[in-house]
């Protein structure tokens, strides 16, 4: 059978493919320690899903308009407006299935044949796939562990050619969960007008964040890098509803309109039901996701202080999300040996570094309970010392 040249070129995702051999060991009885998850370990509060409920009981099971339900863009613009200092209108905002889609379908109304979009490194294992598919070249931005994986603007402009058309920006990361100040981004938004750059800026995380750390969107600071930012954001994290799948963003006209246009042709509209669900999630008192971030807070510190105790391993305090990006250069094993190891002999599921573009690292998930944390680290001790 022939394939397209597309699909051909695109890697399956490794994220996946770990957590997908760590569930088949759990399934045949092993006790298997899940450092993997991409998914906060709560469950989704119960008003979401009673909002869902009462939505299928209405009967609230057609078509809405392709970009989203009225309801649900309004509560999504007054998000913007109240947490980010955005003022988006019902045209500019674009509901998908899933911040991964709203990401897919923007890199297809922006990326052209031969255009380079820039990618600083560790990133998120989709964004190179995404720009390849729409016919792009990633360029890799390679970021420094003592650097806290940041970029400099001196460093950006290197990276800058007649055909950069895009910089990817993830802050609060994944998976280093890097968080970039205010200074930095009004730095970065600076370049990008100069060399008429658009920007993408994922902010699936913002919610999640640590210490005297603040979430800022780049696109807030004024109106020219306002115009070349598509902001993107979702319910998945923050509310525990990675299921549910439900991503947003707000952008220009322009590009809101040609996003409409495609997803009318490929998904249409996100699930109806599910709409009700991230309505509820973004109307109401957010005591839930105070909550769940203040457990993050003391998983994240177990986990850090547990991996600097083991021998050949070595970790930074995260700034935000759910992930420490441990270095694990010491232990002389590329990033998917150590993951493939971990995972046979002491049934522990981490995430090859090399998944996210750095070597000698892996992503370790803290989202999951005291528990499984402390007789993870202890499996590790008891291997490596």
């Amino acid at each position: 059978m022939k394939f397209s040249k597309r699909a051909q070129a695109i890697k399956a995702s490794l994220t996946l493919a770990i957590t997908s051999k760590a569930k088949k060991l759990k399934a045949s009885g092993e006790n298997v320690i899940n450092f993997a998850a991409g998914e906060p370990y709560l469950d989704t509060p119960e008003h979401i899903k009673e909002a869902a409920i009462e939505a299928i009981r209405q009967g609230f099971t057609k078509y809405t308009p392709a970009a989203g339900a009225p309801f649900l863009k309004k509560a999504i613009i007054e998000k913007f407006k109240k947490d980010n200092n955005l003022e988006y209108n019902n045209s500019q905002i674009v509901v998908s299935c899933g911040a991964k889609h709203s990401l897919f379908n923007v890199m297809e109304v922006l990326c052209d044949e031969g255009d380079e979009v820039i990618i600083p490194a560790p990133y998120w294992v989709s964004y190179p796939e995404m720009v390849r598919f729409a016919g792009g070249q990633p360029v890799i931005i390679k970021t420094l562990e003592k650097n806290k994986f940041k970029f400099t603007t001196d460093t950006l402009e290197k990276y800058i050619t007649a055909k950069t058309k895009i910089l990817i920006l993830n802050s609060p990361s994944n998976p280093a969960g890097t968080v970039y100040t205010k200074d930095e981004l009004r730095k970065i938004a600076k370049v990008a007008v100069e060399h008429n750059i658009y920007v993408i800026s994922d902010e699936i995380y913002e919610k999640i964040i640590y210490d005297n750390n603040r979430h800022a969107s780049i696109a807030s600071f004024d109106k020219d890098i306002y115009k070349l930012t598509v902001t993107i954001n979702g319910v998945s994290k923050a509310y525990s509803m990675t299921g549910w799948r439900i991503g947003y963003l707000g952008a220009s006209e322009e590009v809101a309109a040609k996003v409409n246009n495609l997803q009318s042709h490929s998904t249409s509209n996100p699930s109806s039901i599910s709409q009700k669900a991230a309505w509820a999630a973004l109307t109401s008192d957010e005591r839930f996701v105070r909550e769940m971030v203040r457990e993050f807070d003391i998983r994240r510190k177990k986990m850090v202080s547990g991996l600097n105790r083991i021998n050949g391993f070595s970790c930074d305090m995260p700034q935000g999300s759910f992930y420490c990006f441990c270095n694990t250069k010491e232990t002389r094993l590329n990033s998917m040996d150590i993951a493939n190891k971990l995972l046979d002999e002491l049934k522990i599921a981490v995430i090859p570094g090399i998944a996210f573009g750095q070597e000698n690292y892996i992503r370790v998930s803290y989202s999951c309970g005291y528990e499984e944390i402390d007789e993870g680290l202890r499996r590790l001790k008891e291997l490596f010392g």
